[in-house]
């Protein structure tokens, strides 16, 4: 017999079970308009020495409200800095994250180490490889999974900041490479179609976790990898079909207000829009079974 964590997925809301979530129709309808815009507050992980890529509380809320009622189990595969966790943790959810790196890990735990008095949910992150993760969660339990994976290996090369603005270049970044490890089980040492093939593995064996027609959220922009601009966003499409998901919807996340004084990227002779302005949240779903023979 498998040992499971042992964690709930019961509903705590009064919503007809038909309902997607517990989201009001106002914001129901607000979150049709495709593109979402986010702002940081003061919990949110902003220094790169501690986590290189980090999304905002903001927008793993607004996910997390979307696709789940209170009390549901959420998903993070690639769980980072811990911002599903907490965000899950304010709007009492269940939530589980993996990371391959301890030191993730134990950011991630120690985000959620206060929950509100009286919090009627858990949340875990686990020192894993999201490979495993059919073996450690019940089947059929999961409601939502939203994560933002390693790129490929975008951050696997000393940085040049090419989008930044003269001198903003000289940061404390410049010519560091801030890949999260080196791990070979690392998504973010893979070249392009490695790591479409990595996605593609590691969501086929998760499937058995999620419960009938479970939405999958995926962050992820392109980029440019040994000069060429790579479509991550197709890479990660294409993985998904691959692995049986149902593509449904493009999020496009509006990044404008959060980038300030970006450099002319290639004037006059080369028109480039600058990636770091807009990302991709990617919306698929695990049809069921009587659907996805039709």
């Amino acid at each position: 017999m498998t040992d499971y964590i042992k964690i709930s997925n019961e509903r705590l809301c009064g919503c007809y079970q038909g309902y997607l979530s517990c989201i009001e129709a106002r914001d129901w309808m607000k979150n049709q308009i495709g593109v979402w815009e986010f702002t940081y507050e003061p919990r949110d992980v902003r220094d790169k020495s501690i986590h290189p890529a980090v999304f905002p509380i903001s927008m793993a809320k607004r996910v997390i409200e979307q696709f789940t009622h209170r009390g549901e189990l959420v998903l993070d595969p690639f769980v980072g800095s811990g911002t599903t966790l907490l965000a899950a943790q304010d709007l009492e959810r269940n939530a589980i994250g993996f990371d391959l790196k301890k030191e993730y890990v134990d950011l991630s735990n120690e985000r959620i180490s206060v929950p509100p008095e009286g919090h009627p949910c858990k949340q875990l992150a686990i020192c894993d490889d999201a490979r495993s993760i059919s073996k450690k969660i019940a089947p059929k339990t999961v409601k939502l999974a939203f994560t933002s994976p390693p790129y490929a290996n975008i951050l696997n090369r000393k940085r040049k900041n090419k989008s930044r603005r003269g001198d903003l270049r000289l940061n404390e970044q410049f010519g560091k490479i801030e890949q999260y490890s080196q791990d070979p089980r690392d998504l973010g040492t893979l070249s392009v179609d490695d790591f479409e093939k990595a996605i593609s593995e590691i969501f086929y064996a998760m499937k058995p976790v999620f419960m009938q027609k479970a939405h999958i959220l995926i962050n992820i922009t392109d980029a440019w990898i040994d000069g060429k601009r790579e479509p991550l966003h197709i890479n990660i499409v294409n993985a998904m079909r691959n692995a049986g998901y149902e593509f449904r919807n493009t999020i496009i996340w509006d990044r404008r207000n959060i980038v300030n004084r970006i450099g002319i990227f290639g004037w006059p002779s080369n028109y480039i829009t600058m990636g770091t302005t807009f990302e991709y949240i990617l919306d698929f779903i695990l049809p069921a079974p009587d659907e996805k023979a039709r």
